[in-house]
């Protein structure tokens, strides 16, 4: 999966969520072992600052666990990894309601053009 950074959000940011995105689509499997943080940071083409500090955040919320002498892997705890995918799909449903509103859409508007994409989308 090739990270996809954008200059319009922090990178830091965006980090974390390429990483969460990389493990709920199993390129990093529950249990698996991470690259080394400069090994990251050079697939990634940023500061290997950076990277720890995104990883440091994933560790905090649980999704990675720090081996000292083995380096990091990814949560074996497969309910740790569906409660982070869920609010990371309620988060990006949150923003993207918010910008319809913005938008002037309506509740129903906004389902009846949702609806008509999926049915687009088979």
């Amino acid at each position: 999966m090739p990270w996809d950074l954008k200059s319009d959000r922090p990178i830091y940011t965006q980090l974390v969520e390429q990483i969460k995105l990389m493990v709920f689509s199993g390129t990093y499997p529950p249990g698996s072992k991470l690259p080394s943080v400069r090994d990251m940071a050079q697939e990634a083409a940023v500061n290997p600052n950076t990277m720890q500090r995104a990883l440091a955040k994933l560790e905090e919320d649980g999704l990675i666990i720090t081996h000292r002498t083995s380096g990091r892997s990814i949560t074996e705890d497969a309910s740790m990894i569906e409660l982070a995918k869920t609010k990371l799909a309620r988060d990006q449903i949150f923003e993207f309601l918010e910008k319809m509103r913005l938008m002037g859409f309506e509740q129903k508007e906004i389902l009846t053009i949702i609806t008509t994409m999926a049915k687009e989308l088979k």
